[in-house]
């Protein structure tokens, strides 16, 4: 029997357990959007490619499981890459499944074709980023490839994939038994794990090192392992530093969770990770700001300290540290051997009790210091009152999306995270504009949680259009917007280095500028609350909380840097002479 592939392609992604689609429709993909008015699955429609590519983001992190994109050809395809390639360099798993030119035009130039450097070469565009980028030319292999691209973006180090369709195809007919044949295929890889041998040889070099720390990155969230650190971490008393993407791994109320390492890092955690004779690294790739660019005057000092490193890729094992012990296995199943070793070797675990209390001492010593601009009541408020409040009023489970500059940095270093993996934040792109619509998928995955997306006026300026599928679909995001009118950071770095704030700040007629965001919500039906001063924001974040509903809050924050104690080598660039960072505006 035959049947079209645009339904037949519906019916696979209802057998994968697909829940939701993200994308914008176009003239090569409104076959499938047809088949999907029939289906269980939700299409999520949005404004803007970016906007689908990062909510997509934020779903698969919150649901773990492989989210799906459905883009137009062309202008709709390379719309979405930016957000396509802040998944990938995140390692998240999505299929991008996007309309092409019908292949009996390639190199005519039919409408949008991409064909400056070869015919029908709109995939080209990805494949400096995706995992694997397909181009279906015939439609017998259209069901074959569909398995493959989830098959690959779900396993090793995941990442999106891209299959890009011809249109014609989507409205041809195909034999069922194709996508039959697909469900005799296993729907989950077993993943790697490590030898006993290797694991006893690990426990053992722990045990007996002075001063051993554990270093976590975004791949123990990523594996889902944080349940399995967490028990090798409370056995063997082994204090824990993160990464950025790694904050949560161990949640910063456990008493041998030291922080953020790195630029935004405080001199205490820094010192700690480089006096360690041993770090068990796992799940990182040091990125640079996490290891102060990598020189060893302030984070790691490799060697003397020598380093075990576990990670799923290969490519990651000793690329920017020397390595003693290396291992690609998966997270979980490498913690679970692990843990098993240890309370075997050691059965009575570990006690550092001094350094639990030197931990908490300076944990206490970092919160007083900030007690000052907590309890400002000026207004711009002060960044630190924000974040504190906003802690303050959240659930323990809450998830918090971040974009770029203070949200991002802020929230690194001095917003505690509770449950593993509940703070999504753009990590090795870095990507300006991806908290406001990643809270939109992280609410579709989690509609009984609260989401708060912390986002700056620049980032959430950069897609206002979240709004029109937050009140269609009635998602219920509280979006936070840190309103210092600029790109605050860029603008406190050009300040210090180059004595200017041209393209980086705000104004008309040399007074700060702002939109009114609050205003604009309102014009998308979106509930909007502009903060007048201080004592105003913690009531209408509890209030936004209980409405259940869309909720914008405009808060005008100061424009103070967060203060760094590591280092990022881009200020000898500008200031080989120097030893500034940011200044405030």
């Amino acid at each position: 029997m035959e049947e079209l592939i645009s339904r037949q392609l519906v019916k696979y992604l209802e057998n994968r357990g697909i829940e939701h689609i993200f994308g914008l429709c176009g003239h090569t993909n409104i076959a499938v959007l047809t088949e999907l008015e029939k289906s269980s699955i939700k299409f999520i429609n949005v404004r803007h490619e970016q906007i689908a590519a990062h909510a997509a983001d934020g779903y698969a992190r919150a649901k773990k499981q492989t989210s799906v994109v459905l883009s137009h050809l062309g202008p709709g395809l390379t719309n979405a890459a930016t957000g396509v390639a802040n998944a990938a360099l995140d390692s998240i798993p999505m299929v991008v499944i996007a309309g092409d030119v019908p292949t009996h035009y390639y190199g005519k130039h039919p409408h949008q074709e991409i064909n400056l450097h070869a015919d029908a070469a709109q995939y080209d565009v990805y494949k400096p980023f995706v995992k694997r980028a397909w181009r279906v030319d015939r439609p017998d292999l259209f069901p074959e490839i569909i398995e493959k691209a989830f098959q690959m973006a779900e396993s090793g180090n995941p990442g999106p994939v891209l299959v890009s369709v011809p249109m014609d195809i989507f409205s041809m007919k195909v034999d069922t038994e194709l996508f039959d044949k697909l469900q005799h295929h296993t729907k989950s890889i077993q993943k790697p794990s490590i030898d006993d041998r290797t694991a006893e040889q690990i426990i053992q070099t722990l045990l007996d090192a002075e001063k051993p720390l554990i270093y976590a990155g975004g791949g123990i969230l990523l594996a889902d392992a944080a349940e399995e650190l967490k028990e090798l971490v409370d056995h063997l008393n082994i204090p824990v530093a993160h990464s950025l993407m790694g904050k949560g791994a161990v949640p910063d109320d456990n008493p041998l969770v030291l922080g953020m390492t790195g630029f935004w890092g405080t001199k205490f955690i820094n010192d700690k990770c480089k006096e360690a004779d041993y770090i068990l690294a796992l799940g990182t790739r040091f990125a640079e700001a996490d290891s102060s660019s990598w020189e060893t005057e302030y984070t790691f000092n490799f060697p003397p300290t020598k380093l075990i490193q576990i990670d799923i890729d290969p490519n990651e094992i000793g690329r920017n540290y020397p390595v003693e012990i290396g291992a690609v296995a998966d997270l979980k199943q490498a913690l679970a051997v692990l843990n098993r070793v240890a309370k075997k070797m050691a059965p009575n675990g570990y006690k550092r009790d001094q350094l639990i209390q030197e931990i908490a001492a300076n944990k206490k010593e970092f919160k007083n210091s900030n007690i000052g601009f907590i309890e400002d009541n000026c207004f711009p408020m002060q960044p630190q009152r924000i974040l504190h409040e906003v802690r303050e009023v959240l659930p323990r489970d809450a998830f918090i999306t971040t974009d770029v500059g203070w949200n991002k940095n802020g929230v690194g270093q001095q917003f505690d995270i509770y449950e593993p993996g509940t703070i999504l934040t753009p990590g090795g792109y870095a990507t300006m504009g991806f908290g406001a619509p990643a809270a939109l998928g992280v609410k579709i995955a989690h509609p009984e949680r609260v989401v708060v997306s912390l986002v700056g006026d620049g980032g959430f300026g950069q897609n206002p259009a979240v709004l029109a599928t937050a009140a269609e679909e009635n998602i219920p995001v509280i979006w936070v917007i840190m309103n210092n009118f600029a790109f605050g950071t860029i603008a406190g770095l050009q300040k210090a280095h180059f004595g200017t704030t041209l393209g980086t700040v705000f104004e008309i007629d040399g007074e700060p500028y702002s939109p009114d965001y609050a205003a604009i919500a309102k014009a998308y039906g979106v509930e909007g609350i502009k903060i007048e001063k201080a004592e105003e924001f913690k009531p209408a974040l509890q209030q936004a909380i209980a409405s259940n509903k869309p909720v914008v809050i405009d808060v005008a924050m100061l424009n103070n840097p967060v203060p760094t104690a590591g280092h990022w080598n881009i200020m000898d660039i500008y200031s080989p002479d120097k030893k500034v960072h940011h200044v405030s505006l």
